[in-house]
Order: structure tokens, then C-alpha cells, then sequence
């Protein structure tokens, strides 16, 4: 081995003794680092532990949609601020009005699509022409049976789906049974729709019929109505606030609607102004509630198209086209 072969030799080992001496002290710092991080990790986490003893995280939606963790004494902190801002308007139309049980009857022997029912709800709630709180179906049974119209608003729910899907406590059931919507705490995002299994929900995808105009939101009539959230029937909760029938059930013309209190035992027609046992009608009319099986426990019973007082008629015809989509058929 020649001179310049032991110098390129020696020059190699003392490269890597260099490398790994230097290795080694990376490898020391690092771990000092990893200590110091590890302690200002724990540092931090002890203080929001303090802050939050449960540690506990809940999953929430954000307003363009996102899912987040957020930890659970955040979020009920926030939810107390947010109750404390509530106007009298929503805090009384949360609490609804004690004692009461509300109950809805449609006779669909008396119905002839005079619509004076959709009407009266949608000048009351500002809607548009295509927007419905309640909405007058053609319905036909069976092939051989005699079709009928089927006013069709909200079922108010005593077990309402619809409440158990919204993240925010923005639709909500009230002590006298009423399905709500509070406008002001909605973000859009459709569970409630997609929720209830009566279609009884629309969303406002355009700018309202009518502008808000600095009126401070009323919850209970649901206006202004306002973009990108949800309307449906209310039962005309402000009318019931001040003693009236509700818009619907005053406004018809053939005796259709009985609306009353069901801890009472009462309805009254709104039409004629009669007052009958709540439990006589139904029983004694072979009363029904839709889907039944669901388990949602609707409040709005109706009495079979047995005895009409009208014979069928749509668009100058007495029957209806089997082929139209529109067309709905049986109990559900």
C-alpha cells in the first residue's frame, strides 16, 4: 500500500468520525427538543383541561358546512350567550303556551279545492306563489275508487324526526305540541328536509317575497322570511296567541278544518264555529293519521272521503289522468 493510498484512507475514517460525532449531537439536541415540545404540549394541555375538566369534544357544523371538534364547555358557554341574545319574540315562541295541546282535524269528505286555505297561509307568511305551508293534493286510493283533494300542511309531531336532525336547535317541538323553526339560529343545511317523512318543509332558495326592512323576526309567523333557510306550517301559532283559529282553518269556506285543544278534548269547525269532543269525531268518523307505523304521533287526524258533500271535479273533470306524477294515492 503506497503513502497516498494510507493519507486517502485516514482522510476517510476521520470523515466519518466526523459524521458520526455529529450524529450523535443532532441526535441529543433532538432529544432535548422532543422534551422541551413535548413539555409545552403538555403545558397547554393541562390548561385546557383546566378550563374544560371533562376533556370532552362534541362534533359540530359550521355555516359553510364543515364538521369540526369543538370541546363541550366551549360550546355550552356559547349556547348560553346565544340564549341570553334571544329577543322576547323567540324566547315566548320557544316556550309556547302552557296547558295547551293543539290538535288539527280535516275532514276530506267537505274539501273541494277551493284553496282559500293556501291562500290565507301564504299572505300571512309572505310566500311565494310556488311556496306551500300547505299544500291541496289530488289523491285517488285504488284504480276503482273515487278520487279526492287532501290539504296537507306540517303534522306537528309529538315524536317529530325532524327536531332530532338539526345540529343547531333551530326546528324545535314547544310544551303545547307545535313544531317551530327559529329563523335566526337556521344555517341551511336541509336535515330537517330531509328528516321528515312528509315533505311538509320547503327552503328558501331565492330572496325573500318581501324584504325584512329592519322588522325584528317574529317566530312565531315566521317573518320576515329570509334566504337560505327553512318554512313550514306553524299552526298559525301568533293567531293562537291571541285567541283566533288559525289562517287555514278560519279562511275555508266548506267547513273542512276543526282545530282545538286536545288536553281540553275539544275542536271547533272553522267554518261554522261548532264545537265537538275531540275524541267523538275521530271515533265515531273512522279518524286516521298518516303513516301511522312511523311512530311520529302526527296531530293532524283526517276523516275519510265517505258522504261527500261534493262530487269530485279538476279542470272540468271528474276523474283523474293515471298517468300524472302529480297525482297521490292511499294512507301512505
Amino acid at each position: 500500500m503506497n503513502e497516498n493510498q494510507e493519507h486517502n484512507d485516514q482522510q476517510n475514517l476521520n470523515e466519518d468520525q466526523a459524521r458520526r460525532s455529529f450524529l450523535k449531537k443532532l441526535g441529543i439536541f433532538a432529544g432535548i427538543g422532543a422534551v422541551a415540545t413535548a413539555g409545552a404540549v403538555y403545558v397547554g394541555f393541562d390548561h385546557e383541561k383546566k378550563k374544560n375538566p371533562t376533556g370532552k369534544k362534541v362534533r359540530v357544523l359550521t355555516a359553510d358546512g364543515k364538521l369540526m371538534e369543538v370541546d363541550e364547555a366551549e360550546l355550552q358557554k356559547n349556547e348560553n350567550a346565544a340564549t341570553e341574545e334571544l329577543t322576547e319574540l323567540q324566547r315566548r315562541g320557544r316556550e309556547g303556551l302552557a296547558g295547551k295541546h293543539w290538535v288539527m282535524v280535516i275532514d276530506l269528505s267537505k274539501c273541494r279545492n277551493a284553496r282559500m286555505c293556501m291562500a290565507a297561509c301564504q299572505g300571512a307568511h309572505e310566500l311565494r306563489p310556488e311556496q306551500h305551508h300547505i299544500n291541496v293534493l289530488r289523491m285517488q286510493d285504488a284504480e276503482h275508487t273515487e278520487p279526492y283533494f287532501m290539504p296537507k300542511p306540517c303534522y306537528h309531531c309529538d315524536n317529530p324526526p325532524c327536531t332530532k336532525v338539526c345540529p343547531v336547535d333551530a326546528t324545535f317541538k314547544r310544551q303545547d305540541g307545535i313544531v317551530l323553526i327559529d329563523n335566526e339560529r337556521c344555517i341551511g343545511c336541509r336535515f330537517c328536509i330531509a328528516g321528515c317523512p312528509y315533505s311538509a318543509r320547503v327552503f328558501n332558495w331565492i330572496e325573500p317575497l318581501k324584504p325584512a326592512n329592519n322588522r325584528v323576526y317574529d317566530i312565531e309567523l315566521n317573518v320576515p322570511q329570509k334566504k337560505g333557510t327553512i318554512s313550514k306550517c306553524l299552526f298559525s301559532a301568533d293567531c293562537l296567541r291571541k285567541g283566533e283559529m288559525p289562517y287555514c282553518t278560519r279562511s275555508c269556506p266548506n267547513g273542512v278544518y276543526w282545530f282545538g285543544d286536545r288536553n281540553e278534548d275539544t275542536v271547533t269547525n272553522g267554518t261554522t264555529k261548532e264545537t265537538v269532543s275531540f275524541s267523538e269525531l275521530i271515533r265515531k268518523n273512522g279518524g286516521y293519521t298518516v303513516l301511522e307505523e312511523l311512530g311520529t304521533k302526527p296531530q293532524v287526524y283526517y276523516l275519510p272521503p265517505k258522504n261527500r258533500a261534493f262530487p269530485f271535479q279538476y279542470e272540468g273533470k271528474t276523474e283523474l289522468d293515471p298517468h300524472d306524477s302529480r297525482i297521490g294515492g292511499g294512507r301512505g
